[in-house]
């Protein structure tokens, strides 16, 4: 069985897709390593004078495509800072394939640092030192034309504006927004930023229903997970006329059969901070939450939580991978084998470097669209990347999963042999 090793799950994708575009192992191993895997100290002094030393993480991937793109988060795995390492390796890897197979003009990059701040109580203030100082370290390998950060698990547009100024700062310049993206509207951040992981999997969602002809209207759904991509996902699909069933968060599951309002269940999160207790619902188990009947399931937590014993007792038609790396490698073939439609992570979740993509575009020309322009932006990239994959899926008689991964590298492949090997 597959270990619940993200760096193993990561390459272990690559290596069914390289077996169907027949790559041999040279170009494989080429494709396999990241570029760059910067780990760095970062010495702070907290509020109480002390000193203490966190450890930080920056994986530049590849920029075949184009320069380093993806997020930075601080997060305590329970592997510890060396699990981290490889969790930040696997996940600048997915955001190559992600970039690639919505055709976004962008390598694969991650970055975080081995810290939980809520569990913590870190201030406010100690949070901007070590933010700061995590910017400082990093600073030599990112850049607008190098590697362009974002937001990603307990980090926001704060976290950014920091980054971007110190990096403005040390280069020179007061303001250098194309450094970083996911930054507040004021300081060149783009519309539509906060809700496109949430919107753009409701996109992908949308599409996969008219592929197999589930009505949306009245639809179940079941959201794993209940951060920004859930509740925006689950605030699209309501708008289609689904209805949400059942959702979870780190504190525990819910489920109303007859279902539940997206926005009033967030409500609810925010004033007692956790969806548990929510007037009218009925607290689960993950695992009930999980293999719970419904149209369409949507894994919006962390990697690793799809096994392939949860997966013989799934029971929907329609899985879309909000969160990164949520299935493992052997419960791919069940849900394939039950003919359950599986939106990849690398598509699922793509709006939100799609509107990376597209901040950093209006950042470099210093013009700025609508919420519509932008939305309608990403809709035909991730309609494309859909369209795309499906059709690779029938091609190859493959599931989904391994579909986008055969487009990904052919397509990063196609730009390595285009500019060759210097020197």
């Amino acid at each position: 069985m597959i270990s619940a090793d993200p760096w193993k799950n990561a390459l272990k994708q690559l290596d069914d897709a390289c077996s169907i575009l027949k790559i041999d192992k040279s170009l494989r191993d080429y494709l396999a390593e990241p570029n760059k895997v910067l780990r760095v100290k970062i010495p702070v002094k907290m509020d109480n004078g002390k000193i203490r030393t966190f450890i930080g993480f920056r994986s530049q991937h590849n920029n075949d495509r184009g320069p380093y793109k993806g997020g930075i988060r601080y997060f305590d795995p329970e592997g510890g800072v060396e699990y981290m390492e490889k969790e930040v390796k696997a996940l600048s890897s997915w955001m190559t394939w992600k970039c690639a197979v919505v055709d976004v003009p962008l390598g694969g990059g991650k970055g975080g640092i081995y810290l939980n701040a809520k569990k913590e109580k870190i201030s406010a203030a100690e949070l901007e030192r070590i933010t700061r100082r995590y910017a400082y370290a990093i600073s030599e390998i990112i850049g607008p034309k190098k590697d362009i950060p974002a937001p990603d698990v307990y980090t926001t547009g704060t976290e950014m504006a920091q980054i971007m100024d110190v990096y403005s700062k040390l280069h020179g310049s007061e303001s250098d927004p194309g450094v970083i993206t996911g930054k507040p509207l004021s300081i060149g951040g783009s519309l539509a930023r906060n809700v496109a992981t949430g919107l753009g999997c409701a996109y992908c969602i949308r599409d996969a229903a008219k592929t197999i002809g589930l009505k949306l209207r009245g639809a179940k759904v079941v959201l794993q997970g209940y951060g920004n991509a859930a509740t925006f996902a689950a605030e699209y699909l309501e708008k289609m006329g689904a209805k949400v069933i059942a959702v979870s968060d780190s504190k525990g599951a819910i489920i109303n059969p007859k279902g539940m309002d997206s926005k009033k269940v967030l409500e609810f999160k925010n004033k007692t901070g956790s969806v548990v207790g929510f007037p009218g619902s009925k607290k689960i188990s993950t695992e009930e939450l999980l293999t719970t009947k419904c149209d369409i399931l949507v894994p919006a937590a962390l990697e690793n939580q799809i096994t392939a014993s949860i997966a013989k007792k799934i029971n929907c038609k329609i899985i879309a991978e909000a969160a990164n790396g949520p299935t493992m490698p052997d419960a791919d073939p069940i849900l394939y084998g039950k003919k359950i439609l599986m939106i990849p992570d690398i598509l699922a979740n793509s709006g939100g470097v799609c509107i990376s993509y597209l901040e950093w575009v209006q950042n470099n020309m210093g013009y700025y669209w609508t919420f519509d322009e932008v939305a309608k932006k990403m809709e035909d990239h991730i309609t494309r990347g859909f369209r795309d994959t499906l059709a690779l899926s029938k091609k190859h008689k493959v599931d989904m999963r391994r579909a986008a991964m055969v487009l990904a590298v052919s397509r990063v492949l196609e730009a390595f042999k285009a500019k060759g090997l210097w020197p």
